[in-house]
């Protein structure tokens, strides 16, 4: 009953953002021949501005949207989940929504807990806060890739990972203002990267395959997240799915 009330609520919240937003996105790097949303076990949304980025659901097709309410794991800040209204909203986000601390605790263990399910396709904002129109951090520090999705991608041995680069959302609804500004267009790129290949290739890495995926993220953060105020110019522009 709980996969398909959370179905519908995504549903619902793709249905609102196509309606007051418009999606621009394009794939890069080797996008594959087969279907790119299939056999996604880690989700990365680079670049976090906003609560508002459910937003980003215009973007994806309706089978993504099922494999998150049926197998989704989403791991939020404690302090977002205990917002009266958006904790509520957070909370039906996905199959398994887990409230973490910002350390690696019994909070996070419970995110790695669910990985161990070879069906479940763990979905989280590497940077674990978001960023300010200072292009800072609430404390005034650099927007920096953390190492707990290391741990994810050491615990998963097959299928690929998704990366979406988000053009933010400051221009929709900064940190700190009230209601979002509609019709604003929405820029996103997706990337899709074998996890066992990518895990072999930083794996060799001297630093160590924790700081190498966090160097990684970040090049690649810092490469392909659009603007939010201007078009997106590389190839293989793409309607939003269905």
């Amino acid at each position: 009953m709980r996969t398909w009330f959370v179905y519908g609520m995504l549903l619902l919240m793709k249905g609102l953002s196509r309606l007051f937003f418009r999606m621009e996105s394009v794939w890069v790097g080797e996008v594959p021949e087969d279907d790119r949303w299939a056999r996604l076990r880690v989700v990365a949304i680079l670049h976090h501005t906003s609560l508002f980025e459910p937003i980003y659901s215009a973007g994806v097709p309706n089978r993504f949207l099922w494999r998150v309410a049926a197998h989704g794991v989403v791991p939020v800040a404690r302090k977002t989940i205990d917002r009266p209204i958006v904790g509520t909203l957070f909370r039906v986000i996905a199959a398994h929504v887990v409230p973490i601390s910002r350390h690696r605790d019994e909070t996070w263990s419970e995110v790695l807990a669910k990985t161990e399910d070879p069906k479940a396709m763990v979905a989280l904002l590497p940077e674990g806060r978001m960023m300010r129109r200072t292009g800072l951090d609430k404390d005034d520090k650099p927007m920096t890739v953390r190492g707990g999705i290391a741990d994810i991608l050491q615990g998963v041995e097959q299928g690929r990972m998704l990366i979406a680069y988000s053009g933010g959302l400051h221009h929709v609804q900064a940190p700190g203002q009230g209601l979002p500004r509609l019709f604003r267009t929405i820029r996103m790129r997706f990337e899709v990267v074998e996890i066992d290949r990518y895990r072999r290739e930083l794996e060799a890495d001297p630093k160590g395959f924790r700081q190498a995926v966090i160097e990684d993220l970040t090049r690649r953060r810092d490469t392909y997240c659009p603007i939010d105020d201007g078009p997106i110019e590389l190839p293989r522009p793409v309607a939003p799915d269905r």
